[in-house]
């Protein structure tokens, strides 16, 4: 064959590729359902890549194998981020810290607790480096994200007791870090929001049990100054049995993930009664005391409900709560960083926080 009758087989491979391609993406888009067109135009590619999510009845979740969390630590940039360890009784409770050169001589500052999200069975702080990054630089503060235990290998209390214990390292250590007590937050995305709002409730109970307040402030008791509720995962009974809640939950995280995470988390079915402090946020009646809050979702996100539901019962007790519905957004997708949108969500979420550690 000479060079032309290649160039023209080349060409015919080229195009025949690009007919496949698109008939691939036509198929995709027909498996994701008539629900996509909901979703903003600028967040619809990473879903071709990932799918709607699993559906059916919930099954038994998958254990997340070591090395997968190793991976994503050497795949994603540590930005600021320095690994370090802090001690407990049972052993130590792995952490990311970020600061800027600035703030460690700047002297007294706010911090952020961060907590990654996963559904409470898989996620690594490796997954938020950069955003970790980005808060330290931006506001000027330190940022500590946990690397909590994960489900089903380490059900309830497990994630929230690691997450109490680093809070209390930031707590007692507040002076060698630089780092002002009464100006700490706690925050997180999806499991790690649901977890910041337990955490919330586990600190104001255990002040009220100290004796803890405004003219007792107790030096080595924590206290949380603002909650950053990323799209919480924070009631279980929110498509317990995998039963599909209509507009909601289409992607990414759906009803049987919800189910599968928190079954693995509590040791038994979602939505079976429970009543364990801390297990499940939503659950607690009495939400007077807690911090003022940000809270963002989706409005194509399964926890939207929820969110609502516990914002309104946040006000109703007294706090502050900010709330942003995003329209078009699916579970996660503040990630689509390309997406001008979903910058003005993050955006928000940092102003929102930066205002009450200055305040």
């Amino acid at each position: 064959m000479g060079p032309s009758g290649r160039r023209r087989a080349s060409l015919g491979a080229l195009a025949l590729a690009g007919l496949s391609a698109v008939g691939v993406l036509a198929v995709r888009r027909h498996e994701l359902g008539p629900g996509l067109s909901r979703v903003r135009p600028e967040l619809r590619a990473p879903l071709l890549a990932l799918g709607r999510g699993p559906t059916g009845a919930p099954q038994e979740p998958t254990v997340v194998p070591p090395r997968v969390a190793a991976v994503a630590s050497r795949v994603f940039p540590v930005g600021l981020g320095q690994r370090q360890a802090v001690p407990g009784q049972d052993g130590e409770v792995p952490v990311w810290v970020y600061e800027t050169a600035e703030r460690a001589a700047a002297g007294p500052t706010g911090a952020l607790l961060w907590l990654h999200g996963g559904g409470l069975i898989a996620g690594t702080p490796a997954q938020d480096h950069m955003l970790c990054t980005r808060i330290a630089r931006e506001l000027g503060i330190l940022v500590v994200s946990v690397d909590y235990r994960l489900a089903p290998a380490h059900p309830y209390p497990a994630a929230i007791e690691d997450c109490a214990l680093v809070l209390r390292w930031l707590t007692e250590d507040s002076e060698r870090l630089g780092v002002d007590p009464a100006r700490i937050a706690v925050g997180g995305s999806s499991a790690g929001g649901g977890l910041a709002a337990a955490l919330a409730q586990r600190v104001r109970d255990e002040r009220r049990d100290r004796g803890a307040g405004p003219d007792r402030p107790g030096s080595t008791v924590p206290s949380i100054a603002f909650q950053l509720l990323v799209y919480p995962m924070l009631d279980d009974r929110t498509g317990a049995g995998g039963v599909e809640v209509p507009g909601r939950g289409e992607y990414v995280w759906t009803a049987r993930s919800n189910a599968e995470g928190w079954a693995a988390y509590l040791g038994h079915r979602a939505g079976e009664p429970e009543n364990r402090p801390w297990a499940v946020p939503a659950r607690c009646e009495d939400l007077s005391g807690l911090a003022d809050a940000w809270i963002g979702v989706g409005e194509l996100d399964l926890f939207v409900e929820e969110n609502l539901r516990y914002a309104e019962r946040l006000r109703q007790a007294g706090a502050d709560v900010q709330v942003r519905v995003e329209p078009g957004m699916y579970h996660g997708a503040d990630h689509c960083t390309w997406s001008a949108a979903m910058r003005d969500f993050r955006a928000e979420a940092l102003d929102a926080l930066g205002r009450a550690l200055r305040s």
